[in-house]
């Protein structure tokens, strides 16, 4: 199915939500580190998203809109599996061992992966040198980021604990993009806001009964967990999956979902601001070379589609 043309929207509420998303998100990683170290991550998972989705579904229901629509339930719990479960889920289970702010790096290649997903634009995209360039010089900022931890993993001496949340962090990026592509091709007839409802509340569903599984309920001393765990909590569900969240899926529908994928452009650079800042995380230049390697690649990818687009905007003004 094509990807239908941008829908005239409001240019604030577009900047806002584009500010949500940038903003917010890239302030999550922090929280997520902070929530983690209190929190199972299955457990973590499943109230993020169980409170977030039943909170946004009561504000759909107060406001009077359609919530029991079979295709979009259904296309709302494959989006969101892809999105929440494997996208988000691989975040927070990375931050068990990993820097918020590595963490955030390392996410910041799913507009790259977004080209070799979009079926329907291969044509278009894989004829273009400046794409091709970008798909190449975003592997290269990929390979940046991973080679020093596999090169220490793999010493004499080395410390391989960091490989699993790496590896799973890379499998977190591919089902991040495809859920948004899924989530940009299956246009529903409901509100984007119930969509999200759905979405969130599916996927915090499915951690439930990992959570069990994992012995994470039955073990976890509640009455020890701090105060600043549920506050990071809170700021997690009323900011990162209630407002930041239902901003990503309203963008999809009305904007190119290259635009949208302009998020890792920002996230990263708060993520880390705040890792360093606050919680006394370091990064190293080879990591910091991978992340601008990796936007100068989004860059180059997106560059030719935003020129083509201000080309027909021009023709059609004439």
């Amino acid at each position: 199915m094509p990807e239908s043309n941008p829908k005239p929207v409001s240019t604030l509420m577009v900047i806002i939500a584009f500010a949500i998303v940038y903003i917010v998100w890239g302030s999550t990683y922090f929280f997520i580190k902070i929530t983690v170290n209190s929190f199972p991550p299955m457990l973590l998972g499943a109230l993020r998203f169980t409170i977030a989705g039943l909170l946004l579904m009561i504000w759909c229901l107060i406001k009077g809109e359609k919530i029991f629509i079979k295709a979009n339930i259904i296309h709302a719990a494959i989006s969101g599996i892809l999105l929440l479960v494997v996208g988000n889920g691989a975040v927070i289970w990375a931050e068990q061992t990993l820097p918020s702010a590595m963490v955030a790096i390392m996410v910041s290649c799913p507009p790259v992966w977004f080209v070799l997903l979009d079926k329907p634009k291969w044509r278009e995209n894989l004829n273009n040198k400046s794409t091709i360039i970008g798909l190449l010089m975003g592997f290269t900022g990929i390979i940046m980021l991973f080679s020093e931890q596999i090169n220490k993993a793999f010493s004499i001496s080395g410390n391989q604990s960091k490989l699993p949340g790496m590896f799973i962090l890379l499998i977190g990026t591919l089902g991040w993009a495809s859920g948004s592509l899924y989530a940009k091709y299956k246009s529903t007839r409901g509100s984007g806001s119930v969509n999200a409802a759905w979405q969130m509340l599916i996927a915090g569903l499915i951690f439930i009964p990992g959570s069990f599984l994992n012995g994470e309920i039955q073990h976890l001393q509640w009455q020890s967990i701090p105060m600043d765990s549920w506050l990071a909590l809170l700021y997690l569900i009323f900011f990162g999956s209630i407002a930041a969240f239902s901003a990503y899926v309203w963008l999809l529908k009305v904007r190119p979902v290259t635009q949208v994928s302009t998020y890792a452009y920002v996230n990263p650079v708060i993520a880390v601001i705040l890792g360093i800042f606050f919680a006394h995380e370091t990064i190293s230049l080879l990591q910091i070379a991978g992340l601008i390697t990796i936007l100068g690649s989004v860059l180059m990818i997106n560059l030719v589609k935003y020129r083509k687009e201000k080309h027909i905007n021009q023709l059609s003004e004439n």
